[in-house]
């Protein structure tokens, strides 16, 4: 007997002696190859791109990952004891490793031959996330287990918890109870009750199979499961248990949604950050702030919007977008017509006389009244539509897929989607701040941004450029050019081009200023011929605008160069400046994840505006914009780009009752495309209006009649409040009193006269000491003597 007992202590010892080998040779072997644990206190987790508004509104979240961190002592010790609960009720106990959990899963494997449960603590489950693949492996699981007892040594339980209740998988994209709370509840893990902790505390297990959305009745199971777990461990008595388990299943999606609709600003700011960070812009958990902000770009999309429904509205409705002949068919086709931007798809299910009904893409049906349907007469042209209709059953029919929106008082209208496409971006031209940034009707039905991707011709948008370069060659606003019809035949043409005026009218000698603010073709022509295009294109590539760009030929003095409205709008803001080219940014600052400054936006700005930074108790002095026009020139061309609004095709905007405006509109040939670019001292905006496949936007549009009416809405928000922000008149400059026939200095007896302003160097002789030769200064290499009696024929 006693030597059975020596055999039976002796087979024990051997046994200990060779378990414990077995595990020193295993942690000698695995232990090198062991991650730093030090790491984890380092880590960091990743976290979605955030862009905001400058007035640090979110605009919008990139990254598969939702997740907010959160401090172990920011969270409610009732979820940590439901937690604990769940998944490891031992953990304040052990040190990394529970023997009875792993226990528990090899009987499990024996019993069955597979690997069921893996017996993880919430320790092991650090290691796993953290360090390790999810592969089921004894490898692998030893690994874990020596990372548990190493992350236990080195780490508090807190700081275990903190990792764990941040790092894990909730579902629906939620990493972190943090933002599952959000998810699933709409708030902060703190706002909870705790009938909704024990529901978030019953996911790491199963986030598929346990979510509350997806699966309510097994997801209330494992709540009411949990629930009784912690009263059964003392965390919670007998009422507060009664009172959970008797709460209905409350989870719903909570997708946030951005605060500012700004869909083109936030892809714009998304492809920067990609340019400079990589992908990891979408993990680091950077915060990007934009230039904009967020009323002047909510107005701007609206502006938008309501400019391309009237001008949509004003050529009649264009029928359905579909007839959906059977009626079990129209859940299903709803279901594939995607809402864009407010206008939401419907079919017409009866047709009275007071108005139609219609089923929504939730199956519910509305009214629609026959007041909304008034303006859909039939569509026949860009040019021309039908009789206004007398009925709702002159317009739809039963089945038809149509497009309605809800106005603000929950009233549905009656609509269509707009085929017209538009722009609009607003720059402040000291800086090159993006103010707002419009790329299109709506994101959701094509990211095109025709902002800074679209290529279209200027039209009269461009002339100002062309008349720049006059005034810096020695014209002046009141030199004489004859509008008079005129043919021109070069080299490798077939015929001979006749351009004429918008109205086909021609009114003999006029000034230049008159010439830009009446839009007159000739006169830009005549005025290209004079100075010399060589010349003309270098000296607007000085703008920014690229010279190849630029036609070597007189159609350039219309508008005919292909350009982009970013590019269009910023050379533009040289003139709203005093002679400055500024770049556009719309990137203000990027902030990490804690908050630091990684990136601030440093421009060159102008003077006017440096000398207002200076000011600043402990800025920096800015960098300095390049002057590119003399300033005088910026001055001249804006005095008459108000002669425009005040007596010209842009009268519209003297509704706005300001004096600080200066613009010029746009039309193209056969008016494929409809502009308008207007600015003050302070901001100036551009807006292009057209198809995205150039058509005809009908026979009586123009810059005036769509691009403007948006300006002019957009503009009295960004002016709201703003008092006159004229350019300073620099130096250099004098007023003379002009006789209007002949643009010369009056004499005692005038009796037609006007104060005008000119550059000192170029003003002209007086009417009664005019010599027979008229001379000016022209560009180098161009001189002109020009005899009087053939003034207006050359000119």
């Amino acid at each position: 007997m006693l030597l059975i007992l020596k055999f039976l202590l002796a087979l024990v010892i051997a046994s200990i002696c060779g378990v414990v080998l077995s595990l020193s040779g295993a942690y000698l072997y695995l232990s090198p190859n062991l991650p730093s644990i030090e790491s984890l206190r380092h880590i960091e987790l990743q976290m979605p791109l955030r862009v905001y508004s400058q007035d640090n509104l979110l605009i919008e979240e990139f990254g598969e990952v939702r997740r907010t961190p959160i401090r172990f002592d920011e969270v409610p010790a009732d979820f940590i004891n439901a937690l604990l609960s769940a998944e490891d009720d031992n953990f304040t106990k052990h040190h990394g490793v529970d023997p009875g959990s792993l226990l528990r899963a090899a009987g499990q494997l024996i019993k069955s031959g597979r690997i069921q449960t893996g017996g993880s603590t919430i320790t092991m489950q650090v290691a796993k996330n953290f360090f390790l693949t999810s592969e089921r492996s004894f490898s692998r699981k030893a690994n874990e287990i020596l990372l548990a007892l190493q992350i236990e040594r080195e780490l508090s339980k807190q700081e275990i918890l903190e990792l764990y209740i941040n790092k894990i998988y909730l579902g629906n994209r939620a990493y972190g109870i943090e933002a599952a709370a959000n998810v699933y509840y709409g708030k902060s893990i703190k706002e909870l009750s705790l009938a909704q902790m024990a529901m978030l505390a019953g996911l790491p297990k199963a986030p598929s199979r346990y979510n509350p959305i997806a699966n309510p009745a097994r997801s209330m199971e494992r709540r009411d499961w949990i629930l009784g777990r912690m009263l059964k461990l003392g965390h919670i008595d007998q009422a507060r248990y009664e009172q959970a388990v008797a709460t209905g299943q409350e989870a719903k999606l909570h997708i946030k949604h951005p605060d500012v609709h700004a869909p083109y600003v936030a892809e714009m700011m998304r492809l920067e950050m990609i340019e400079r960070y990589g992908s990891e812009a979408y993990t680091n958990g950077m915060n990007v702030y934009a230039t904009t902000p967020a009323d002047l770009q909510e107005h701007a999309q609206q502006a938008v919007l309501r400019g391309l429904v009237d001008y949509d509205r004003r050529h009649g409705y264009r029928g359905p977008e579909a007839q959906i002949v059977k009626r079990a068919d129209w859940p299903a086709a709803l279901r594939n017509s995607k809402r864009i931007s407010q206008f939401q798809p419907a079919i017409v299910t009866a047709v009275e006389q007071d108005g139609i009904f219609v089923m929504l893409a939730d199956g519910s049906e509305d009214h629609v009244s026959w007041q909304s349907m008034r303006w859909a007469a039939p569509f026949l042209s860009n040019s021309s539509h039908g009789a206004a209709p007398r009925n709702p059953g002159a317009v739809v029919k039963e089945g038809d897929l149509i497009r309605v929106v809800r106005d603000d008082q929950g009233q549905l209208n009656f609509s269509q989607l707009p085929k017209i496409q538009a722009s609009l971006i607003s720059v402040d031209p000291h800086s090159g701040a993006i103010k707002a940034l419009v790329g299109g009707l709506s994101f959701e039905q094509s990211h095109y941004n025709r902002a800074t991707q679209a290529q279209r011709q200027p039209g009269s948008s461009f002339k100002p450029f062309i008349y720049s370069a006059a005034l810096d060659a020695g014209f002046t606003p009141a030199t004489l050019i004859n509008d008079a019809p005129i043919e021109i035949f070069e080299p490798g043409m077939k015929e001979a081009w006749r351009p004429k005026n918008s109205d086909s009218n021609f009114l003999g000698p006029i000034r230049l200023r008159e010439g830009l603010y009446r839009s007159r073709n000739m006169v830009s022509i005549r005025v290209l011929q004079d100075i010399g295009i060589p010349y003309t294109r270098d000296y607007i590539s000085h703008f920014g605008l690229k010279k190849e760009n630029l036609p070597p030929n007189l159609s350039l003095s219309l508008g005919s160069a292909t350009l982009i409205p970013m590019d269009l709008t910023t050379a533009w803001a040289v003139f709203a400046n005093g002679g400055y080219k500024i770049e556009p940014y719309m990137i203000e600052r990027i902030h990490d994840r804690d908050g630091h400054l990684m990136y601030q936006a440093s421009p060159a700005v102008t003077p006017h505006l440096a000398s207002q930074l200076a000011s600043v108790e402990g800025s920096q002095p800015p960098s300095l914009a390049e002057p590119v026009i003399d300033s005088r020139t910026a001055f001249l061309i804006t005095d008459m780009l108000k002669d425009v609004i005040k007596h010209g095709t842009a009268r519209r905007a003297l509704s706005l009752n300001r004096t600080d405006l200066a613009g010029k509109t746009g039309t193209t040939n056969d008016s494929f495309d409809s502009w308008f670019i207007g600015y003050n001292h302070s901001v100036v905006t551009s807006v292009w209006a057209g198809f995205d496949q150039p058509d005809s936007l009908g026979r009586r549009e123009y810059g005036g009649t769509i691009a403007l009416p948006i300006w002019i809405d957009y503009m009295e928000q960004a002016l709201k409040g703003m008092p006159a922000s004229n350019q300073p008149e620099p130096s250099g400059l004098s007023r003379l009193r002009i006789d209007r026939e002949s643009g010369l200095i009056a004499s005692p007896g005038s009796s037609e006269t006007y104060f005008e302003v000119f550059k000192r160097e170029d003003t002209p002789p007086r009417m009664d000491e005019f010599s027979p030769v008229f001379e000016y200064e022209a560009p180098p290499g161009n001189p002109r003597t020009l005899p009087q009696d053939n003034l207006f024929d050359l000119f």
